[in-house]
Order: structure tokens, then C-alpha cells, then sequence
């Protein structure tokens, strides 16, 4: 239940107004002397201490407050976000519908002149009515920046039908473009993207509407990126992305401020705070001053300009419970759960999913570091022997990720990178977005193992969109194959489509996430090593072949030639 806390010895947002009450207050361009009392006792409060060096709040502090040079809590979302212009650039944090700001959207989708809006977040809600879905159905977001599209099919249709502008941007890039901006640089260099559409601008931000015969053009190429070599390696310039409004939501907030984030949510909370001209955090809980210990504070309120309160309730947008899921250890999407279907065909998807899973369990060891990608990936956590354990990093800010809980385990605010309810092991870490893709991008992360819609003989990855058909976004992928050399690539992957086409061809068909990045291929029928860096000729080598399979029939399925190894084990 989503509750705001105040102290009974003050006025301040004691009572709900009823909803005539609420409408009449809403029909004022600014609130009564009353109202204003009502939610802001006193002018701008400061810690009560008997040091000398306090400083003045001066007419600077007070007029970025609030125009009306008040106290940072505000009656509530309508009237915070009243002064928000159409054109303007609002930052959301988020991810999935986990910390986003339900509250201060709704009231944006209130005010029907808000429109031309170009937002910045990590994803765009789901296909339903949370997050930034109502926005997008409005019509009152023209333009974002964003890394998936993941299930809000119908922003993905909008692109597709040149409604809507998109920047696809790799998730950890777009977090270090946000810090970057909050830390006064222009930009950064990354190796995420490199040799991509990323890099070349290959991704049309928008299209022009289809014509009686379908036909369309390209209305707004994509942004072709500056290259900088450093130490032999290519790196890609991105700029830093301000904002003109950033909005989130905080478990617990102060009347200075101050925020502290519940596990998950704190992903791109803080990142968009800093990187705005105004920032408006909803909060769940409203404290006096010194009611959050100095360390346990995780955004401090020099970023916070306006204080609401949380009056939508937060929503999960995959509640996975152990008792509904075959898999101990999560997955996303349909894999990782029971169908309610077994005809053969089923059936033997589910054998092909659990062999790959099984030996993908192999690249794992004891105490070591590991990115599972969402589906297939993650499962290879259930294979582990007993007391083998792994420190599993889910790239929306943990480390230590634990098993789906059971039903009176579900916290909405702990979710994993596929948005489904997780738990934490003893010892996890939480973090925002900058830091989790810090480590993975530093090299920190030991084995990284995800799916691939193709992958080459030469080690490039393509796992993100089918150009005019499938447009998902890469995620996290660019970031999580950035680093090779430190952090070994594994794909795992049926060997075959639904179509019985290969997917391991001498080059991918499909735009890449990573040049040159795979060190291991895992299938359903058999296990390549990558010579990626060429320095034993390059190619594949079979290594490993599934029980019940030949040689010939990897062949026959393999849509590149490679070597055979010596001694061709089996799995």
C-alpha cells in the first residue's frame, strides 16, 4: 500500500482532498495561501545543528525551488508538472514498470496540451496502460531515446509506421550519456556499439507513413557516430543526453530531498536526476528532515527540485512465482515457464531448451562472476552441481541474484533484467545502471552467456531486430559483448530457426550487436569454439556433438564451414 508519512505534528499533506475538493484546486493556475500552507508549513527547511557554516539559502536557493519560492514538497503531481512545456525533453527513470514515475505520467497524460514531448528512458512501458504507454497512445511522445522496445508492440508498430521517432541507444550508453550530463562532459567513448548500426548510424530514427503501395522512405537517418582509436581499439563518441524535466519515483523521500530507493527501482533514478534542469521525484513515503540517516541516503536533494506524492499504485510486469515456473533459477518470456500445452512439438522444444541450458551449465565454475541473458541463458543456473555456487549480475543493478520467489515472497521492487519478480542470495548488491554497467563494460563479469538470432563463424552477434519486422531493441547486449578480451562470450541458441535455417553462417544477415565478440557456441545439436581474434586461422571448431546426432547432420544445418576437432566430445 503506497502511503505517505508525516509527522502528526505538522499540517503537511495530513488529509486526502476528496475529489471535489481535488478538482477545484486543479481549476487554479496557482494554488490559495491555504493550500499552500496545507502541503508547505514552512519556507525552505534546513537540519537543525549548532553548526556555524550553514549556508544562506539566499534568493538562488529559493527561486529553483519553486516559483513560488516555497519548499520542495509540492500538493501534488498536477500541479508540479502545470509549468512542463509541449517540446520538452523529459528524462524517466525506470525499468520496465519497475520505479517509474506512475504518479507524475498520469498527470502528464491529464494535461492534453502537453504534447511534442521527446523522453528519454530506458524502455517505454508495456502494451498496456502503465509507464509510458499512455504517453505513446496519446500521441503525446513524438521523439525518444531509448534501448527496447521489449513487449510495447504497439511503439513498435508506431516506428515501424514512421508515428513515432526512435534513437535506439545500448542501455548502459544511454546511463553513462545521462551521468555524463549530470557531471557537466560533453559526452563519453565506449566500445559498445563498435562496427554496428550504432556506430554507423544504420538505424532510421523515423520513417515517412507507408503509401497505398507500402513503399516507404526514410524520413531521419540514423546518427552516424565519431570514431577514436585508443591502444589499437575503436571507440565510438557519444554525446551526453540533458533534459529538460526528469521525473521518478523513490521509496523514501525528505522534505530537502533527499531519496532512498528500494533495490531495483534505484536503476535509472538517480542517473536522471542529475542529468535535468528540473527534477520532480513522487514519493511513496514523505519524511521530515533527518528521518534518513546520512549514509542510507542514495540521491542527495541538491538534484531535487519538486516533491509529490505517490498516489498510483506501482505494478509488476511479469510476476513469475516458483510455484508457477519449471525453472528454479529465472528466465523471461515464455521459456521458463510451463505450457499449458505437450503436443511433440512442444515437447521437444522444451528437451532442445533444457540440453542447451544443461551444457551451457559447463562455462560456469565456483565463485565465478556471470551475466545470464534472459530465456535460455539464465536456465544453465539450474544445472549448477550441488554447491556449486555463482554470483549471478542482472544488468538492471544486481549482483547476487537469487531464484523466483514464492508468492509471499513477490516484491515489486526486485525484479531481473526480463522484468519478472526475483529474489536476492545473501551477500547481494544493488546499484544503479552506471555502476552495473561499469562492471560489465570494465571487464569484471567472468562469463556472459546469451541467445543470438545469428551468429558468425568470424564471432559476430546479431540478437536485436529484424529490419520492417521485429524491432526490439538491444537492451544491454552491446554493452555485455563490449569487453571480450576479459569477459568470455558464450551463445546459446537452437541450431536451426522455426523455418529450419541455420543460424551459425559465415556472416550475419541481420544487423550485429558485437563484431567479432563470441568465443563459444552452444546449440541443441553441438558446441563450436570461435577462433574470434584469428590467431589460429580463424573459424569454427567442433568441439562437441549431441547425443543421438552426427556429424553429417551438423553439416547439413550449419550454414558455415569449420574445422573438426581432434577428439569430438559429446553432450
Amino acid at each position: 500500500m503506497i502511503k505517505t508519512i508525516i509527522p502528526s505534528a505538522r499540517p503537511l499533506l495530513r488529509t486526502r482532498l476528496s475529489p471535489r475538493a481535488t478538482t477545484s484546486i486543479l481549476s487554479r493556475s496557482t494554488p490559495s495561501l491555504s493550500q499552500v500552507r496545507l502541503y508547505n508549513h514552512e519556507p525552505y527547511p534546513t537540519p537543525k545543528h549548532d553548526l556555524k557554516s550553514v549556508p544562506s539559502k539566499g534568493d538562488h536557493a529559493e527561486s529553483r525551488i519553486t516559483p513560488w519560492r516555497k519548499g520542495k514538497v509540492w500538493i501534488d503531481a498536477q500541479h508540479a508538472i502545470a509549468d512542463i512545456k509541449s517540446g520538452s525533453t523529459v528524462l524517466s527513470a525506470g525499468f520496465g514498470l519497475c520505479g517509474t514515475a506512475e504518479t507524475i505520467i498520469t498527470a502528464m497524460h491529464e494535461r492534453k496540451d502537453l504534447q511534442d514531448l521527446m523522453v528519454v528512458s530506458n524502455n517505454a512501458g508495456n502494451a498496456g496502460t502503465a509507464g509510458l504507454s499512455p504517453l505513446v497512445t496519446s500521441g503525446q511522445i513524438q521523439r525518444m531515446i531509448l534501448s527496447y522496445l521489449g513487449t510495447n508492440k504497439g511503439l513498435m508498430a508506431n516506428y515501424i509506421n514512421g508515428k513515432i521517432s526512435l534513437e535506439l541507444s545500448p542501455q548502459g550508453t544511454i546511463a553513462e550519456r545521462l551521468r555524463a550530463a549530470g557531471s557537466g562532459m560533453p559526452g563519453i567513448y565506449t566500445r559498445s556499439g563498435v562496427g554496428t548500426f550504432i556506430e554507423t548510424g544504420g538505424i532510421p530514427r523515423r520513417f515517412s507513413a507507408p503509401d497505398a503501395n507500402g513503399k516507404q522512405d526514410v524520413v531521419q537517418e540514423g546518427v552516424k557516430k565519431e570514431v577514436k582509436v585508443v591502444d589499437g581499439k575503436k571507440y565510438i563518441f557519444e554525446p551526453a543526453i540533458h533534459g529538460d524535466v526528469a521525473i521518478l519515483r523513490a521509496w523514501k523521500v525528505d522534505r530537502a530531498g533527499n531519496c532512498v530507493f528500494r533495490y531495483t527501482t534505484k536503476a535509472f533514478g538517480p542517473l536522471v536526476a542529475k542529468a535535468a534542469k528540473l527534477t520532480i521525484v513522487e514519493a511513496e513515503n514523505i519524511v521530515e528532515i533527518g528521518e534518513i540517516g546520512a549514509m542510507d541516503i542514495d540521491l542527495a536533494g541538491i538534484y531535487v527540485d519538486r516533491i509529490v506524492p505517490a498516489t498510483v499504485d506501482k505494478q509488476i510486469e511479469i510476476k513469475t512465482t516458483r510455484e508457477q515456473s519449471e525453472n528454479v533459477t529465472p528466465s523471461s518470456g515464455d521459456e521458463g515457464h510451463k505450457s499449458e500445452t505437450t503436443t511433440p512439438a512442444v515437447a521437444q522444444a522444451k528437451e532442445a531448451r533444457e540440453r542447451i541450458a544443461k551444457r551451457a551449465s559447463k562455462e560456469l565454475y565456483d565463485g565465478a562472476y556471470v551475466n545470464l541473458g534472459v530465456g535460455i541463458p539464465v536456465m544453465a543456473a539450474n544445472y549448477l552441481p550441488e554447491g556449486q555456487k555463482v554470483w549471478i549480475q542482472s544488468e538492471n543493478g544486481i549482483l547476487g541474484m537469487g531464484p523466483y520467489p514464492l508468492e509471499d515472497e513477490v516484491d515489486a521492487d526486485i525484479i531481473n533484467a526480463g522484468k519478472e519478480t526475483v529474489t536476492l542470495v545473501p551477500g547481494a548488491a544493488v546499484f544503479d545502471s552506471s555502476e552495473s554497467f561499469g562492471m560489465i563494460r570494465g571487464g569484471h563479469v567472468d562469463v556472459s552467456i546469451l541467445g543470438a538470432m545469428e551468429v558468425s563463424a568470424t564471432g559476430d552477434l546479431a540478437n536485436y531486430m529484424i529490419p520492417g519486422k521485429l524491432i526490439k531493441g538491444m537492451g544491454g547486449a552491446m554493452d555485455l559483448v563490449s569487453n571480450p578480451d576479459s569477459t568470455k562470450i558464450v551463445v546459446v541458441t537452437t541450431h536451426v530457426d522455426k523455418h529450419g535455417k541455420p543460424k551459425i553462417l559465415e556472416k550475419c544477415s541481420l544487423p550485429l550487436t558485437g563484431v567479432s565478440v563470441v568465443s563459444r557456441i552452444i546449440t541443441d545439436l553441438a558446441v563450436f569454439d570461435v577462433d574470434r581474434t584469428n590467431e589460429n586461422g580463424g573459424g569454427l571448431t567442433l568441439i562437441e556433438i549431441a547425443e543421438g546426432h552426427t556429424l553429417e547432420d551438423i553439416k547439413e544445418k550449419t550454414g558455415a564451414s569449420f574445422k573438426v576437432a581432434e577428439k569430438v566430445g559429446k553432450f
